[in-house]
């Protein structure tokens, strides 16, 4: 593991753990926990959370892919945040993946699609409503996010991958949250920690080749799912927004965007997180608003 991943597993622990100190489960939120979605007992499991007053009711869905850079976070670290989003009327499928440099590129999205294939298998014995199945994905999640609804819209990107997605399934909708949607030095100098991160992520340490791999807005067509798209004033990764945005307008996929804060209010990366704060709270019902359009 290189410095950076070693540095970015304690200070983002640090970071949650002062963020979700106090935080206990809603009372009006039912959890289905540790639940195994692959092989790994370990890597592989998810949680399941709903609002506890529509029990029996089939519920839209939101699978939830977290961030951390490729190399931290689990289905623990986004709890709070997951059932906020049940606690607005969905079944919110909150799962671990496989992370670097334990395991190489692609292992987070063969499990993206191992939990969104399990959210079908499942769907009776959870009330799921697969007819409406949204996710949300923030920092390397919306990277991640991102390349999946790439996958499973774009024959020629899907090709790449052995594995295969629900046959002609892809999310409804999106919200891709402070994302990495850029991580090719020929579009964005990627920096010492980036590079660092991708020598851990990827099985050849970062080529060209597989550095355009990862580059969301390199695979963008105009099936690409319905996008609200998000970042704020403290974000560190703005910039690749803006060049998901354009993308987006290239291929006329519908997408709101929004940006949160002012200069008086310097919101950081993946805010809308923390669950102690008003802008979260804004943010979260304004993406839920709109998964619930489509419904």
């Amino acid at each position: 593991m290189s410095a950076v991943s070693d540095f970015i597993r304690k200070s983002f622990k640090e970071g949650d753990d002062i963020r979700d100190a106090g935080l206990t489960t809603p009372e009006d939120v039912i959890r289905y926990d540790d639940i195994l979605y692959g092989s790994d007992p370990k890597w592989q499991v998810l949680d399941v959370y709903r609002p506890k007053d529509r029990a029996g009711e089939k519920l839209p869905v939101i699978v939830s892919v977290h961030g951390g850079g490729w190399v931290y976070g689990d289905k623990e670290r986004y709890q709070y945040y997951c059932m906020s989003l049940a606690q607005r009327g969905f079944a919110v499928v909150n799962f671990t993946y496989r992370l670097a440099p334990e395991f190489k590129y692609p292992a987070p999205l063969e499990d993206t699609n191992l939990a969104f294939s399990w959210v079908f298998a499942h769907q009776e014995e959870y009330d799921f409503d697969t007819r409406h199945i949204f996710g949300v994905g923030d920092s390397a999640g919306g990277n991640i996010l991102g390349l999946y609804c790439a996958i499973c819209t774009n024959k020629e990107y899907a090709r790449k991958y052995s594995f295969q997605t629900p046959q002609g399934f892809a999310p409804q909708a999106v919200a891709l949250n402070c994302g990495a949607y850029v991580v090719d030095a020929e579009q964005i100098s990627p920096n010492e920690q980036t590079l660092a991160l991708m020598a851990d992520y990827l099985p050849q340490k970062g080529t060209k080749e597989e550095l355009e791999l990862l580059n969301v807005v390199s695979h963008v067509t105009e099936d690409f799912p319905p996008v609200f798209l998000m970042t704020a004033t403290g974000d560190f990764l703005k910039e690749p927004t803006l060049l998901m945005a354009s993308a987006l307008t290239r291929c006329s996929v519908p997408f709101q965007y929004h940006f949160y804060g002012n200069k008086d209010n310097l919101l950081p990366h993946v805010f809308h997180c923390n669950m102690k704060s008003e802008d979260a709270k804004k943010c979260n019902d304004e993406e839920c608003a709109f998964f619930l359009s489509f419904c």
